[in-house]
């Protein structure tokens, strides 16, 4: 069975991913985004689920019970509302596990 790819955000900031075949799920209201990205996850559906940086924030939680699995990825993105830097903290700390030390970036 193909897996989709999905992404989770703010209405304003996702809409154009619909153009390009991704699947997109507008949450506005921070409380329902843990259970929105559970729901997805949980699925099966999606191989890699994209979460703005807003929602990638406030879905720790959800994220730790998929973070020990293959699939689903979840990857940040920044939003509208800028770039907060996280998807760049976690590639770094990827980095630093995979080597032993942050060869990319050096902090």
């Amino acid at each position: 069975m193909a897996k989709n790819i999905a992404v989770i955000g703010d209405s304003e900031s996702i809409k154009g991913f619909s153009a390009i075949g991704l699947d997109i799920y507008p949450c506005d209201d921070s409380e329902n985004a843990p259970h929105l990205l559970r729901n997805i996850a949980d699925s099966e559906d999606y191989a890699i689920i994209y979460l703005t940086e807003e929602v990638y924030n406030i879905t720790l939680k959800e994220r730790d019970r998929y973070s020990e699995r293959l699939i689903p990825a979840i990857i940040p993105i920044p939003g509208v509302k800028g770039n907060s830097g996280a998807g760049v903290r976690r590639l770094s700390s990827f980095v630093e596990k995979a080597v032993g030390s942050d060869i990319i970036f050096n902090n």
